[in-house]
Formats: C-alpha cells, structure tokens, sequence
C-alpha cells in the first residue's frame, strides 16, 4: 500500500514514518507542503493509496487540500488529523464527502501506535484504494447498454445480529462490469445515471436481480431478507409499490423479504406523495429503511411522518466511534430514539473490533461493514456464512 503524510510538523513526520515502518510499511512518502504533495499527485499512476492529511498547515491550510485532491477526482482513502478541536474535524470530514472524497478516518494527533494499526488493516482492504479511477463521464448509450447489456453486477454485503451473530440480511450494491474499463463502483454511474433519467431502470433491474438471489438463497435454507436502496424517482411514481409486488412474486418471493433504503432529503420533494407510496410499501409487507441516518436535510418531524420500521446510522458516526465521545453522543441518542419508535437499528462501517463492541455496548441491533465481510458476489454467501459462524463472532 503507497502512503503519503502530509503535515508541516518534521517532528511528526519523522514520528508517523517510523510507526509505518515498524508496522511493516516501507512505501511511505513524506510532504512538508501540501503542494508538493499535490504535484506528486498529478499523475494518476503515482497515487497513493492512502494520505494522512494535517488540517492546520500555513499557506494551504487541509480543507483546501481537500478542494484540489476532489478537484484531481482522487478515488484513494484520507486519514484527516489535527490538533484541533473535534466539531473541526467532524465538519472538516463531512466537507470530505461532501465532495466525493473516501475518509477513513479522523485522528486527533498524535495517533497511537494500537490505533494506527488497526486504522490501516480497516484501510488495506478499501475497494475505493484499489480501484482504477476513471478519466470520462459515461453517456446515456454506455449506461443504456450496462443496464439492459446485462453488464451490471450486484455483490451483497452481510448484516448480522450483533447480540448472536447470526446472519439476517444483505444489502446489495451494484457493481458495472465495463467491457473496457473493467469493474465500476457506483460512485461513477449514479449520477449520470440520474441526470439521463435512467435511475428507475437501473433500480428495477437491481431489483430483479437481488429478489432472484434472494429466493435462491431461500431454496438452499439460508433465510436471509434482502436490502435495496431505490431512488428519489421511485418516490414519484404512485405505481411503484404494485411494480415491487410484482416482481417480488415474480422470483417466488415474500415481500416481506425486501427492505427498501432511502435517504431522508428524498423526502423533501413531495412529502405527501412519498408518504403515499411508502405506506403502501410498507401495507404490501416491505421493510422501510432510513439510510445514513443524519446527514439528510429532512426535518425530524417529515421522519417521524413516515412507516419506517428501520434506522440506519451512517458509517461517518459509527467508524472511529470509540474514540470519539461527540460521535458517541450522537449514536446514543439516534438508538434511544429507534427503540422507542420501535425501529430496527442498524449500524454500517463497522471497520474493527472496537466498533463493534462498542454498537454492541450500546445496544444496535445489527451491524455490516469491513469487520464483518466486504462484499461478494451472490453464490459466495453460503460459504461466507460457514466461516463466520466457524469463528464464533
């Protein structure tokens, strides 16, 4: 794994170079100035694949080391750090993803030796590190031809029960197998998908294809319940709930079986008309999740509206956690208010051990992410579940 530190302090410089090394490291790179840093950067095939970023240096203070790294459409992963107060760094974070950036992390300095280990096995296995990035927009015939070319690939991500670890769910995420670009993350199409108006299409097809692996997993006894997300479109088409039935019984499926994710500002275009499709949604048998719970722009009460059976914290507040009490405060008080609307908690970004412990510490009902398993393709599930249940998690 190449890795860049960028930090105007020599001292930890030198301090963060021999922890890497100690841990086993040795394509490390070190810049005093952030434009160094970016010079090096502005040829894609030397990228690293991990930087560690000060967020207070003079001259080109970190937020806008942020603003050019999304500027190079950077698809690596960032480690922010500082001295500073943690609601900076929090914020600093939320303006990373913002625009389009993959944060690992967010450190306060210095960072711990125990830390930085198990920052960098969560980071090692990214897809986002590895991955190609791509040099062009996809047009409307491209993403035509992925959709109804069965060139797209839907891989699942297990959700287990934190108090038994058991298996209940997956979420499946789609996947472009390009005939030249080779295996696209969705970051790259969705949004000329949506700007194509291609979206409901795209979703559809997913669709299908999950509840037809759902109902496969059915007949070989893995009773699991499958999570799609759908899209802002979907909540403008009053027929949708009667399409989900339909294709449901189309696999040989329980609606029941499907949990459908949105975010909550899909909400905000057309409360009454969303509130009518997910009511039906959820009367047909559909769960209803509320996906990255707290970074939407929806009021509380537009939540508290709708028939979600299911809250989903979103992986900025539950990675790191641990270390953090705001993030902490913050998850507290989103599961007290699950269990007492009577919702489901489920927790993503799980990335180590003390995440996991601590959702289990406050109580989430289920949990996903690279702690649990990355995700795979669909007939890679049932001996993923052996191995799990085999290490007794």
């Amino acid at each position: 794994m190449r890795i860049h530190i960028v930090d105007d302090d020599p001292f930890f410089l030198r301090l963060l170079g021999h922890q890497l090394t100690d841990l086993g490291f040795i394509d490390w790179a070190v810049f005093d100035q952030p434009q160094f840093a970016l010079q090096a950067m502005e040829n894609r095939a030397q990228w690293p694949d991990l930087v560690f970023l000060d967020l207070q240096m003079p001259g080109m203070d970190g937020v806008e080391v942020l603003r050019n790294l999304a500027s190079l459409n950077y698809a690596g992963r960032l480690i922010l750090m500082s001295g500073t107060e943690d609601r900076i760094l929090r914020t600093a974070n939320r303006v990373a993803n913002s625009r389009g950036l993959h944060v690992t992390d967010v450190l306060r300095k210095p960072i711990e030796q125990e830390r930085l280990k198990e920052i960098l096995a969560a980071a090692a296995p990214m897809e986002q590190a590895t991955r190609p990035p791509l040099a062009m927009s996809f047009g409307p015939d491209e993403l035509w031809q992925a959709i109804y070319g069965d060139e797209l690939v839907v891989h699942y991500q297990p959700k287990v029960d934190i108090h038994h670890g058991s298996l209940v769910g997956v979420e499946a995420l789609v996947r472009w197998m390009h005939p030249e670009q080779g295996l696209v993350y969705p970051d790259r199409f969705i949004e000329p998908a949506e700007s194509c108006g291609l979206m409901d299409e795209l979703t559809m097809r997913v669709l299908r294809t999950a509840l037809r692996d759902c109902h496969k997993w059915h007949d070989e006894g893995l009773d699991v319940s499958v999570a799609v997300n759908i899209s802002a479109s979907n909540l403008n088409v009053l027929g949708f709930p009667d399409v989900v039935q339909h294709l449901a019984r189309e696999a040989g499926v329980e609606v029941g079986s499907l949990c459908l994710e949105l975010t909550e500002s899909m909400l905000a275009k057309d409360l009454m008309v969303s509130l009518d499709i997910l009511t039906r949604l959820r009367l047909k048998g559909a769960g209803l999740s509320i996906d990255d719970f707290g970074t939407g722009h929806s009021s509380l009460g537009q939540l508290l509206q709708a028939p979600f059976n299911e809250l989903k914290l979103d992986r900025s507040f539950v990675t790191g956690a641990s270390e953090d009490m705001s993030k902490r405060a913050i998850l507290e008080a989103s599961l007290r208010m699950a269990k007492k609307l009577g919702m489901r908690s489920v927790a993503e970004g799980v990335e180590t051990r003390k995440d996991w412990d601590l959702m289990k510490a406050l109580g989430c009902d289920l949990v996903q992410g690279y702690f649990v398993s990355r995700p795979m393709p669909a007939d890679q599930l049932l001996h993923w579940r052996a191995q799990w249940q085999d290490q007794g998690s």
